[in-house]
């Protein structure tokens, strides 16, 4: 088997595994946890990026949250939730596959302290507070010296599902309540929420796509 074809396969075997676990209660729960941080940070981030602030983050049992700011971007922030879900779990799964076991540590060091940050500076309440902190014991598991060979797949795990909800979770907005990210975006700029989560299911199927083809590129660069 080329190195291609066993970097596909193992894509591969994330993908299903990740759609096994998605229906597995509590286990799928930090991973839910997980994607809902990346979305809601990256509200967070546009935020601060575009000249506003950040004043809480929120996070529930059931795999909801929200980040509340103030200033920069209406449209920018809006925006950035399902777009930035998607590019982390890109930017994670790619990242981590082009590390060695011993430099995974290094991401998952950075990973852990944005969940800090975030425990620290925006955390207000309850839920929020057990699932952060949750969290932080779980990606501290892999740092243990006995699993140090789990990093990289824990790492490359994490990514493929954040990626994976990146798609689905857009859909989800298209219940006719006018509620969430295309509903405000809708009001924002006139173009119907349709618009918006075909534009974010793209974007995140494109992700996923781009991850595909990049590990043909992976080869070249070995």
């Amino acid at each position: 088997m080329t190195l291609t074809s066993r970097q596909r396969l193992i894509l591969v075997i994330f993908i299903a595994v990740a759609f096994i676990v998605d229906y597995l209660p509590l286990i799928n729960a930090p991973f839910l946890w997980s994607e809902t941080f990346f979305h809601e940070i990256s509200h967070g981030l546009a935020a601060i990026l575009s000249g506003g602030m950040i004043h809480k983050i929120t996070l529930n049992f059931d795999g909801s949250g929200l980040c509340t700011t103030s200033g920069g971007s209406r449209f920018i922030v809006t925006f950035s939730g399902y777009t930035g879900s998607a590019l982390w779990g890109l930017l994670i799964y790619r990242v981590a596959g082009s590390l060695s076991p011993g430099r995974a540590k290094i991401m998952v060091g950075i990973m852990i302290s944005m969940l800090a940050t975030a425990l620290l500076l925006w955390a207000r309440d309850g839920s929020t507070i057990i699932i952060l902190l949750i969290l932080l014991l779980i990606y501290n598991l892999p740092l243990i010296k006995s699993l140090w060979f789990s990093v990289k797949f824990f790492i490359q795990f994490v990514g493929i599902f954040i990626m994976l909800d990146a798609i689905r979770s857009p859909l989800y907005l298209l219940d006719g309540r006018d509620l969430g990210d295309g509903s405000s975006l809708a009001n924002l700029t006139g173009l119907p929420e349709f618009f918006w989560v075909t534009l974010w299911f793209i974007i995140a199927v494109g992700c996923l796509y781009l991850l595909w083809t990049s590990q043909a590129k992976m080869k070249k660069e070995h």
